[in-house]
This record gives structure tokens, sequence and C-alpha cells, in this order.
């Protein structure tokens, strides 16, 4: 049931209209703040009780719609799960930013490029030359791909494992917006306190960390496969740290792309890949749809192995 659960999700998501925001992000929004509101004292105790109540309740919710269903109807189950999935899984959330820009690139229209990338960052359009463009639309797609696809695919196919349904897929998306909207960048005008902020981007990075692997693992073999673990190898970081680097080291080691200007030790990353090109944006594009198809085929095996 998880792998035709995940197909049936992506081809709706494929069928359907890309829309303004996720259908859940008001709803999410409201009970944030709702328990921000009754929970956050800002005491270091509170971080733990706001962002576990702000997390916990909507997964369990979520977890115990499943199991009532199951016990009524396997179907209804199945049906709960596709639905979950449709929100919080795919492309849709994020590719049509991503094939706006690009047609404006391939137009030769870069100030529209722009603007379309600040809207689709939430900041301000800015006079970037046109590889360093480039460098932040594939960098931000990339990121955006693990977290709106690979990071749910893995929660999901995890905690379904454990009967749990669709849980997964609520914890990883809330957890990420959690950690956006209270700890992302210690904003002073941030909803929450400083403990709660500091919990949410912690408490993210745990959550992050395996997918992000899972993800980098799939580029690695998908694309060029030794210099992307050579990238994998030197940008080794603990689990407790963001991701978001080692994602984008090991994507642009599988695209054979510039995307950082960072060092390892003494040693540059990137001083033997070229700068990037308006071609680079379509080898993201069949990175990221090969990486899919790989691990389709591994869930599609193990459903195999599991029946026969």
């Amino acid at each position: 049931m998880t792998f035709f659960a995940v197909l049936i999700a992506l081809v709706l998501d494929q069928a359907r209209r890309p829309g303004p925001q996720a259908p859940w992000l008001g709803a999410a929004g409201a009970w944030a703040a709702w328990v921000q509101r009754q929970f956050d004292a800002g005491h270091a105790v509170h971080g733990w009780l706001v962002w576990t109540v702000a997390l916990g309740v909507p997964v369990l919710a979520t977890a115990l719609v499943h199991a009532l269903l199951a016990q009524a109807s396997g179907l209804l189950a199945f049906v709960w799960t596709v639905a979950v999935l449709y929100v919080t899984l795919g492309f849709r959330q994020f590719s049509h930013h991503f094939t706006a820009i690009r047609a404006a690139l391939e137009s030769g229209d870069e100030a529209r490029a722009r603007a379309l990338f600040a809207q689709w960052q939430g900041g301000d359009a800015v006079e970037w030359p046109r590889e360093e463009l480039l460098r932040r639309v594939i960098a931000h797609a990339i990121l955006s791909s693990h977290r709106h696809v690979f990071g749910v695919f893995v929660w999901f196919v995890v905690l379904a494992a454990f009967g749990l349904g669709p849980a997964g897929a609520v914890l990883y998306r809330l957890a990420a917006w959690l950690a956006q909207a209270w700890g992302g960048a210690r904003r002073p005008d941030a909803p929450v306190s400083e403990p709660v902020a500091r919990l949410a981007q912690r408490a993210w990075c745990w959550i992050d960390a395996g997918p992000a692997r899972v993800t980098v693992l799939g580029f690695a073999v998908v694309g060029h496969f030794e210099d992307a673990l050579e990238r994998w190898r030197q940008q080794r970081r603990p689990w407790q740290e963001p991701s978001d680097d080692l994602l984008l080291s090991v994507a642009e080691g599988a695209i054979q792309v510039r995307l950082s200007r960072g060092v390892v030790g003494e040693e540059p990353l990137t001083a033997d890949l070229p700068e990037p090109q308006l071609a680079h944006l379509a080898s993201v594009v069949g990175l990221v749809w090969r990486s899919v198809v790989l691990w389709l085929l591994l869930l599609a095996l193990a459903l195999l192995a599991r029946i026969f």
C-alpha cells in the first residue's frame, strides 16, 4: 500500500494546478500560533513543551485517524493516506516557481527571473550577475526538492512501516515549517521566545539528518557517482547540524556544476567545476526525477519481496 500511495499522490500532484501555497499552511499557522500563546512563557523548559505539542498533536491525530479508518475499511485508510500525501508531498508546491524562472531566463528576461526568484524565496530582488542568479536558483531548487519530496518520502515510509500511516509525512513537513517560522533566521520579530526558536531549529536538524543522507545517496547513484561521494566524504557533518551544505555539495558533484564557494580544510571543493549555465537547469530536473524513479523502484522491489 505504501508504494501505491506514493505513486498515486505523485500522479495527482502532477495533474493539479499549482496554488499560491500549500493548503495545510493556514491551519498549521493557526494551530502553531494558538500553542505558542498558550504555552510559551519564555523559559527553557517550555521549548520542548511548545514544540512537542505543536508538532506531536497533528502527527498523533493523523495516525489516529488512519488507525480508526483501517479498522472500518482498508480502502478508507488508503484514501486517507493518499490525501495526506497529496497535500504534503510533491513537486507542484515549488516547481512552478522554477519553471517560470527557467522560462524567463530562456527568453532573456533576467529582470523578470530575478523578480520571480525573489518571490519564491520570500525576499527582495537583487541585481545578481547571471551566473550568481543561476547558482541560487539551482541551489534553491535542490533544497526544495529535498524538503517537498525526498524528506517527506523517507519519513512517510519509515512511520508507515510501523503502522502509523501518513503520520511521517506530517511530521517532516510540519517540523520543517516550525523550524522556518519559529527558528529560521532568529528574527527579532519571531513569534516565539528564544528557547522555543532554538529547540525548533535543533530538532529540525535531527529530523532532517537521515532523509538528507538518503537524498544525497540517491543523487550520487543517479549522478556522477565518484565526484558526489568525494564531496559527501569531505562534507561530513554531525547530525545535529543543518544538512543544507551537504545536500548542495553532493548535488554539485552529481551534476558537475559549481554551487558554492566554500572550502573544506584547505582544498576548494568546487575549483574543478564549471560555473552554472542555463543548461544546468535541465540537469537539475533530470537529477531529481531520476532520484524519484530510483527510490520508487526500490520501494516497489521491497513490496514484491514482501509479497513473494
